[in-house]
C-alpha cells in the first residue's frame, strides 16, 4: 500500500507540473498522450486504494489566474469534463437519449456577458472559479458581435481559437526559429491575455460558442439544440454539432474524425451532451465533472516502424537535441520519418537503440512523437564531440532533465543567428536558407563560414534526400545562392552582423568610404566616429570587428565568392529633405518596410519609429485604421498617407 501511495504522490506532482506549464505558462513539458497515460494510472490507483490525496489532479481544476490582468469570480463554476477514448462508452452514455456531438476546440475558454444588447464583460476560465478579465481584448475578436438584439442579461461560454492557417502565417513571419510558437493554443492563450488589445486584433482570434449559461426570459423548449440555434440568431458562431443517440453516436464520431483531417480550427476531441436540458441537470455533478456531458479524446493513430538513426542537432544555445530518424510511415494523411526526442532523459526512458521497433504518433495530430519502444535495446552512444564543430560535449542537468551541450564557444551552430542574418532579405537575400534550414545544414557540418554558404553544391546528394527538399527545392536554393553572389556593399556590411549596424548605418558606412570596402576595413575608430549619426561607441564596434583576425580571415574567404556592385550614381533628387515619416502596417509597392525606409532616406527624408509633433506624415495603407499610431496622428493633425498617396506626392 505504501508503494502505491508514494506512486500516487509522484504522479500527482508530475501531472500538476505539466498542467501548470500548459495552462499558466503556455508551454508543454510532456505530450497529451503521456499526460493521459499518467492521469489514467493515477485514477486507477485512487479507485484501487480508495484514497484521494489532497491536491490530486483528479479533484482539482486548473490554476490561479496570473496577476497581470484583473480577476473576477464566475457566476457559476466551470468544471472539467470526464473523458473517454472509447466509442462504446459514448454509446453507453447516450443510451436511448438524444445527445449533441460537437467539437472540443483546443484554445482558451472565455465567458461572455451581455447586458442591454452590448458586450459588458469577458473573463477567461482561469481556475474554474476565478478568471482574468479580458473584455477589451474580446472586443477585437474577429467574429464576435459587440451588440445583439437580445436586451436581457446573456451569459455564454465559448472557445477563443487561432486557426492553423493563421498560426502558420504568424509563425512564418518570425525569422527566429526558437521564438516561434509551438502550437495554435499557446499562441491563442498569449494573444487573448495581452495588455494591449491591438496585439490581439492582429492575431485574428476567433470565438466559437459552446454553452449558454443564462438568458433571462427566453424559452428554449428544454433543448440545447434550440439554445445553439438561438445563439446563432444573435450573431454568434457556435461549434459545429450533430444530433445522435447511442445507436448512431459511433457513426457521428466517424463523421468528425474524417473532417478533422482538413479542419482549420484546432480540436483535441469531441463533447457529447444530453440535448434534454432538464434531464442533464437532474443528474447533478461529481466534485470535478458535470454528469450531463462527457469528452471524447481522439485515439492517437499510431504506426510501428524501425528506428534507423539518432541525429544529433546542435542549436545556437549549445544544446544538442537528439532527433529520431525512422522508416517512413503514414500518419494522419502525411508521411513522417523523424521526431524530436527532446533530451537525454526521454531518450534513456524510452531505452532507444538503433534497429529498435518503435511506435510513433502525431500529438494533437500535428507533431510527430515516439509513443513506445517495443524492443528497448538502449544501444545509443552519446556523442563526445559536437557534430557541427568537433568540440567537446558535456551532459548537464536542466530542469531535472539530462541534456547534451557543446562546450566550444566558437561553435558554428552557436552562430546560427549570424548565418540567418547574412542570408536574410536585407542582406545577401538567399531565398530558401531560412533559420530552420540553416540549422539542419550546420548540424550536418555543411556550413562553418559565410563562404561555405556558396558551396552547398558539394552536398547535393545529401540535401536532395533531406525532408522538405527534393530536386526542385535544391535547384531553387542553388539558383538563389548564385544570384546572391552579386550584391552591394551596404547589404554586405549589414549581413556581416557587426554589433549596432543596421541597414541605415550600413549605408552611412558605405557612403563614408566611397563604397571602397578596403578603405573601410583600414579605418580607425577615430575616423569612423566622424561619420554623422554613428558616434564613438558604434565606431569602435566597427573598427574592432575589422581588426579581429578571425573576422578578417572569414571576410577574405567570402570576398573570393562574391562580386560587389559599383557605387551608385550621386545626385539622386532630395525631394524629401527635411521631412520625417513614420511607417506602419503592411506595404504593397515595396518588398518590406525597410525597403520603403531606404527609399525615403535616399531622397533626403528621415524615418522615425513613433508618431510625435516632429512627424510630417504617417504612411499606413489602412488610412481609416483605429490603431494607436493613426489615433495619435489624428490628434496631432498629421496627414495619414497610403502608399499610393505617398508615391503621388513625390512624382
Amino acid at each position: 500500500m505504501n508503494q502505491k501511495i508514494e506512486r500516487m504522490k509522484e504522479l500527482s506532482e508530475t501531472l500538476r507540473a505539466a498542467s501548470r506549464a500548459y495552462y499558466q505558462e503556455d508551454r508543454e513539458i510532456m505530450s497529451n498522450l503521456e499526460y493521459d497515460r499518467l492521469y489514467d494510472e493515477l485514477t486507477a490507483l485512487e479507485q484501487e486504494t480508495g484514497i484521494v490525496l489532497a491536491g490530486s489532479p483528479t479533484v482539482t481544476v486548473g490554476y490561479e489566474a496570473q496577476e497581470t490582468l484583473p480577476k473576477e469570480r464566475h457566476e457559476s463554476p466551470m468544471l472539467s469534463l470526464g473523458k473517454t477514448k472509447e466509442r462504446e462508452e459514448l454509446a453507453s452514455f447516450a443510451g436511448e437519449h438524444e445527445v449533441l456531438v460537437s467539437w472540443k476546440l483546443d484554445g482558451l475558454t472565455v465567458v461572455l456577458t451581455y447586458r442591454d444588447g452590448t458586450l459588458a464583460k469577458a473573463v477567461t476560465r482561469g481556475n474554474g472559479e476565478i478568471g482574468e478579465v479580458i473584455t477589451n481584448n474580446a472586443r477585437v475578436f474577429r467574429n464576435i458581435p459587440l451588440h445583439i438584439a437580445y436586451q436581457g442579461e446573456l451569459i455564454l461560454r465559448g472557445e477563443a481559437v487561432i486557426t492553423y492557417s493563421e498560426f502558420e502565417k504568424i509563425n512564418g513571419e518570425i525569422e527566429d526559429v526558437e521564438a516561434r510558437y509551438k502550437n495554435p493554443r499557446n499562441l491563442c492563450s498569449g494573444s487573448v491575455r495581452q495588455l494591449n488589445n491591438e496585439v490581439t486584433a492582429n492575431r485574428h482570434v476567433r470565438f466559437y460558442a459552446f454553452a449558454l449559461v443564462k438568458a433571462e426570459g427566453v424559452e428554449f423548449g428544454n433543448l440545447r439544440s434550440n439554445q445553439f440555434k438561438w445563439l446563432q440568431g444573435q450573431g454568434f458562431e457556435t461549434v459545429e454539432y450533430r444530433r445522435a443517440t447511442g445507436a448512431t453516436v459511433g457513426e457521428t464520431v466517424s463523421y468528425f474524425a474524417e473532417k478533422i483531417r482538413h479542419y482549420d480550427v484546432p480540436s483535441d476531441g469531441l463533447v457529447v451532451t444530453y440535448n434534454d436540458i432538464a434531464y442533464g441537470q437532474s443528474l447533478g455533478r461529481t466534485a470535478k465533472f458535470p454528469r450531463d456531458s462527457i469528452a471524447f479524446k481522439w485515439q492517437d493513430e499510431t504506426c510501428e516502424t524501425t528506428l534507423r538513426e539518432i541525429e544529433w542537432s546542435p542549436s545556437r544555445t549549445g544544446l544538442i537535441n537528439p532527433v529520431a530518424i525512422f522508416d517512413p510511415v503514414e500518419l494522419e494523411g502525411t508521411t513522417v520519418s523523424r521526431a524530436s526526442v527532446h533530451n537525454l532523459s526521454i531518450m534513456k526512458a524510452l531505452r532507444l537503440g538503433i534497429g529498435d521497433r518503435i511506435t510513433v504518433y502525431k500529438a494533437n495530430m500535428i507533431i510527430p512523437q515516439i509513443a513506445e519502444n517495443l524492443t528497448g535495446s538502449g544501444r545509443i552512444e552519446i556523442p563526445k564531440v559536437c557534430p557541427a564543430c568537433g568540440g567537446g560535449t558535456e551532459i548537464r542537468s536542466v530542469n531535472d532533465a539530462e541534456t547534451l551541450y557543446c562546450t566550444n564557444e566558437r561553435c558554428s551552430a552557436k552562430k546560427i543567428k549570424s548565418f540567418t542574418l547574412f542570408a536574410s532579405r536585407n542582406a545577401l537575400n538567399m531565398e530558401g536558407l531560412s533559420e530552420a534550414t540553416l540549422e539542419k545544414f550546420i548540424a550536418k557540418g555543411y556550413i562553418h563560414t559565410y563562404a561555405d554558404m556558396f558551396h552547398l553544391d558539394r552536398h547535393r546528394e545529401e540535401i536532395v534526400q533531406m525532408e522538405g527538399f527534393g530536386e526542385k527545392s535544391y535547384a531553387n536554393l542553388i539558383e538563389s545562392v548564385e544570384t546572391a553572389r552579386r550584391t552591394t556593399l551596404p547589404r554586405l556590411i549589414y549581413g556581416l552582423g557587426i554589433p549596432n549596424i543596421g541597414t541605415a548605418n550600413a549605408r552611412l558606412l558605405s557612403q563614408f568610404c566611397g563604397y571602397d570596402l578596403e578603405k573601410l576595413r583600414a579605418s580607425t575608430a577615430e575616423e569612423l566616429a566622424t561619420v554623422e549619426g554613428l558616434g564613438e561607441v558604434i565606431a569602435a564596434s566597427v573598427a574592432d570587428y575589422f581588426a579581429d583576425p578571425g573576422n578578417r580571415e572569414a571576410l577574405d574567404a567570402l570576398l573570393a565568392e562574391i562580386e560587389l556592385e559599383k557605387a551608385p550614381e550621386e545626385g539622386a533628387p532630395q525631394a524629401l529633405a527635411g521631412k520625417t515619416f513614420v511607417i506602419t502596417g503592411s506595404v504593397e509597392h515595396f518588398a518590406n518596410r525597410d525597403e520603403l525606409k531606404a527609399f525615403i532616406e535616399a531622397r533626403g527624408g528621415k524615418v522615425a519609429g513613433s508618431v510625435s509633433k516632429k512627424t510630417d506624415y504617417l504612411i499606413n495603407n489602412d488610412t481609416t485604421s483605429t490603431s494607436s499610431k493613426n489615433k495619435k496622428a489624428a490628434q496631432l493633425g498629421i496627414p495619414v498617407l497610403s502608399e499610393e498617396d505617398f508615391l503621388d506626392m513625390i512624382r
